[in-house]
């Protein structure tokens, strides 16, 4: 196991996987940038070093900082968390070419998928249905236009190097396409730095569901069940629950026995998660494959007893889980709420400022992952979250009961600082979401939306 791992992220995901590795008994270094240099993680790690001023591309996504701060502290491997390089490939390779583990999948896995086309292409090829749609490059209006007449509206146009739900835009009928081709290009560009496009059918009103696998370079791949990620906002996940509602184990199975069986096919190594769409014809359409731990991860730990960051830690170290298949039980539901610094009444506009209270849930199977504190500002530089509230009960009904007892406990204070607590309540109290009948369709539908 290593002495030593630098933690190249911030906020909730970096105090989560510094907990894990000093459970672990391993040294830990935390970077930060100008604007976190009061962030927990910063006392809480053993050593910390900052990395440059609040802009991420100077800091967070500054490679050259990040590597001269693991060879500064003696680092022996860097965990990426999720975001900022954790899936990209041009890291994973500076590390290996630096001497130190990246951990998660070696470089290779993480360009192939990181084409998000390319890696569509790659599991069809292993027997994962995926949607219909160009799988390559678009270069021009004229022949998206061309591409979608043959692939059928309402049409998606999508990143090739996109994520988490950014650089997509919908056309419906051709008349939209143009519009949507050059807004996907453009943010695309802005967001990824990379302007290439492709184009997929659309399913309105799917659920999307996840499968969480972890492999090894032994060749053993696990899977920790499925995950389900319909209550969306401009697809960006609000909240995720475990077991799929309304799914019948025997489908679950399936899905999962189909992910270890391609991802074996693709030499995975690492956690990672497949992603899908179910149609209202109840087929499965795999639309990505995210090469990180999870933001939503701590829904699977909670139903299955495992600590994915510590299989992450002994995977990169030994190239075995330190688990295997039989020893992953499922048991009861897991759901988790992202509490974010926005304010629902404008739009969700982004909320920072400085806290002044905070009150976060306690009790009975209640599990708070979070970075802020009383006193602490809130920068404006980087995504909203500031906690995630998961819990867990022996069925959904208990679960979603005991979830909205936990947000009528939270409450964040401080001049002009408002967040989505209230939101999220109102969507756990949705009839469709009771029912486990919803879809990422759900928030367009509230009038609060």
């Amino acid at each position: 196991m290593f002495d030593s791992v630098l933690i190249a992220n911030r906020g909730e995901i970096a105090l989560r996987v510094a907990r894990t590795c000093k459970e672990m008994g391993i040294r830990t270094i935390a970077v930060y940038s100008s604007a976190d240099e009061d962030s927990p993680v910063v006392h809480l790690a053993d050593e910390a070093v900052r990395i440059g001023p609040p802009q991420a591309k100077r800091s967070y996504l500054y490679a050259p900082a990040v590597l001269q701060a693991a060879h500064q502290t003696g680092a022996q491997a860097v965990h990426p968390g999720y975001g900022f390089l954790s899936e990209d490939a041009d890291f994973a390779e500076m590390c290996r070419a630096e001497g130190l583990t990246f951990i998660g999948p070696p470089p290779e896995i993480l360009a192939m998928l990181g084409d998000k086309a390319e890696a569509l292409r790659v599991l069809s090829g292993a027997g994962i249905d995926v949607l219909p749609g160009t799988h390559r490059p678009i270069a021009t209006a004229g022949e998206a236009a061309d591409a979608a007449a043959g692939i059928g509206f309402p049409i998606i146009v999508k990143a090739l190097a996109g994520g988490g739900g950014r650089g997509m835009a919908i056309a419906r009928r051709p008349s939209e396409l143009a519009d949507a081709y050059a807004q996907a290009r453009n943010s695309a560009q802005a967001v990824f730095g990379d302007e290439r496009v492709y184009l997929e059918r659309y399913v309105e009103s799917a659920r999307h569901v996840e499968v969480q696998v972890l492999a090894g370079t032994d060749g053993q791949v696990l899977h920790l069940g499925a995950r389900d990620c319909s209550v969306q906002r401009r697809r960006q996940k609000l909240i995720e629950e475990t077991p799929v509602p309304g799914l019948p184990e025997r489908d679950a199975a399936r899905l999962c026995e189909q992910v270890v069986a391609a991802a074996r096919a693709i030499g995975y190594v690492g956690a990672g998660t497949f992603e899908f769409l179910l149609d209202d014809a109840g087929r499965f359409h795999c639309i990505e494959v995210n090469c990180r731990i999870q933001v939503e991860h701590p829904v699977t730990e909670m139903i299955t007893g495992v600590d994915l960051v510590r299989e992450q830690l002994n995977v990169a170290a030994t190239g075995s889980p330190g688990i295997t298949q039989a020893d992953i039980r499922l048991s009861g539901a897991a759901i988790e709420c992202r509490i974010n610094a926005e304010d629902p009444a404008r739009g969700f506009l982004p909320s920072p400022g400085t806290v002044e209270s905070l009150t976060l849930p306690a009790g009975p199977f209640t599990r708070v992952d979070e970075y802020v504190r009383p006193g602490m500002s809130i920068p404006p530089f980087y995504d909203p979250l500031l906690a995630k509230v998961s819990v867990w009960a022996p069925d959904r009904e208990q679960a979603i009961a005991r979830m909205e007892r936990a947000l009528a406990e939270c409450a964040v204070t401080g001049p002009g600082i408002r967040t989505t607590t209230g939101f999220l309540t109102s969507v756990l109290a949705h009839p469709l979401f009771r029912d486990g009948k919803h879809t990422t369709a759900l928030i367009e539908n509230l009038s609060v939306a």
